[in-house]
């Protein structure tokens, strides 16, 4: 979902659309076209393989914070429309401005992880330990292709700054020259990413021109049109397909076993044994009685990793959620839950608050400087996940006694196969039967015969699921 900056915070924009860019002189160098989207090449590859009559679906995920918000995002959605008009793309934009690595960390165990991209778009300020968590968390949670940004330049000095890896240290002296030109390649190397090299063209950019680093700003860091549009190119530059790259190099994330070819219905069963932490059903046309789903023994309700949290109520007039995580300690159940303010001080930093769930009802209450967990530990909110003192402080805005939190434990699951049915002869119709399963072997069972409507098993295993890095 768009959001752009108005007085008050982030508000929604849902009709954004790129502007115009003809009066901007475009870039003359992109880097080297054999190399830029290598990474990127599962995403890529069923875009540019979808046809009018197989709409290959690709779930693109713009994440950050307040850079990734502006308008530049659109227009790389807009471009991979164009160039790709049969792929069915579905691209969201999750960024939270002036959310820094220390706070996404949080944040992206709602936002990021549940949504299950096929291809992330990621760039964001701030700890360069905490980065690496969220880029490792990335690839043991999801089979995501990612495409990481480096910093554009805010400051002419930095068009002559030190580059060479050896002499750059975390130290904090020369701290953005250390995560474009030692800590960004290198996390590109060790996780396998695409590494979009935007400080690098943006110099040249600004030297071909004869420009200064404030002319494509809107203040001191962030891009006004022209900036915008820059930063699109940049990354429009990675977003191509390589037909030549193997296979091999991308294809044993995702792997489809077709029913009656890799599977069969055998004495009432439809069974696979696999590894990875998802597995969806491909549907065809057709009906059959509700066929239950076991994973190892067990519907993938009694499952606990297997229930996701969405995104807490945000603060008013802003995008920002008002608690950063939610976590658990017993198994959750889906519901809604409100968490409703009691007493807020005058900076937002102690809040007292009541708990309820829609199912499991009262459960406790607490004060936000202390770690809270729930009656029923379905809820665990640490002290450092609240976000209303940082929200007070930047908008200047204050929550008053009565305002309540909300968010919802959701399903990435089902007990039960029933076919929705083809709703799109083009574009292939999926049922998830279970999402963040454990790093090991598992067994999927589905009851039923041959007239469950199921053409073939997709299992998904992210390249480091259960491993140690």
């Amino acid at each position: 979902m768009p959001f752009v900056r108005s007085e008050r915070g982030l508000r929604v924009e849902p009709n954004s659309s790129p502007s115009t860019n003809k009066q901007f002189p475009p870039p003359k160098y992109f880097g080297d076209p054999g190399s830029a989207g290598r990474c990127i090449q599962r995403a890529m590859h069923l875009m540019a393989n979808s046809t009018p009559r197989r709409r290959n679906t690709v779930r693109v995920l713009f994440y950050g914070q307040s850079i990734t918000e502006q308008n530049w995002w659109h227009q790389v959605a807009h471009d991979l429309r164009r160039r790709y008009p049969h792929a069915n793309l579905i691209i969201e934009n999750r960024a939270i401005g002036g959310h820094s690595s220390q706070l996404l960390v949080r944040t992206a165990e709602a936002d990021l992880y549940p949504f299950y991209p096929d291809l992330l778009i990621f760039h964001v300020y701030g700890s360069h330990v905490d980065y690496e968590n969220i880029i490792r968390r990335v690839r043991e949670r999801t089979t995501a292709d990612i495409l990481l940004q480096t910093d554009h330049v805010t400051r002419d000095e930095q068009l002559d700054e030190e580059t060479d890896p050896v002499r750059l240290y975390p130290d904090g002296r020369i701290w953005d020259a250390f995560m474009n030109y030692r800590f960004l390649p290198e996390i590109a190397r060790k996780y396998g990413c695409e590494l979009a090299l935007v400080r690098d063209l943006w110099k040249r950019y600004l030297r071909e021109y004869g420009l200064n680093a404030s002319q494509l700003l809107s203040d001191a860091v962030h891009l006004n049109d022209w900036g915008c549009y820059v930063m699109a190119q940049f990354v429009n530059a990675h977003l191509r397909y390589h037909p030549r790259v193997p296979r091999a190099e991308w294809g044993d994330r995702v792997k489809n076993f077709v029913v009656g070819r890799d599977v069969r219905w055998r004495s009432g069963k439809l069974a696979l044994e696999f590894e990875g932490n998802r597995v969806d059903a491909i549907c065809r046309e057709g009906s059959a009685p509700a066929a239950p789903v076991y994973i190892d023994g067990r519907h993938p309700s009694q499952h606990p990793a297997l229930y996701a949290v969405t995104r807490t109520t945000a603060y008013p007039g802003t995008n920002w959620p008002c608690v950063l995580r939610v976590g658990r300690e017993k198994p959750c159940i889906v519901e809604e839950w409100t968490l409703r303010l009691a007493e807020v001080s005058s900076d937002g930093a102690v809040c007292r608050f009541s708990l309820s769930g829609s199912v499991t009802g009262a459960d406790g209450e607490g004060i936000s400087t202390q770690r809270f967990v729930s009656r029923t530990g379905r809820v665990v909110i640490e002290p450092e996940d609240w976000n209303i003192a940082y929200a007070c402080r930047v908008f200047g805005l204050r929550v008053q006694p009565g305002f309540e939190i909300r968010w919802r434990v959701v399903p990435l699951f089902v007990d039960e196969f029933v076919t929705p049915g083809e709703r799109d002869r083009s574009v292939e119709t999926t049922v998830t039967l279970a999402q963040g399963l454990e790093g090991r072997r598992h067994l999927l069972e589905i009851r039923g015969d041959s007239r469950v409507p199921i053409t073939a098993l997709r299992v998904y295993c992210p390249p480091l699921l259960g491993k140690v890095v």
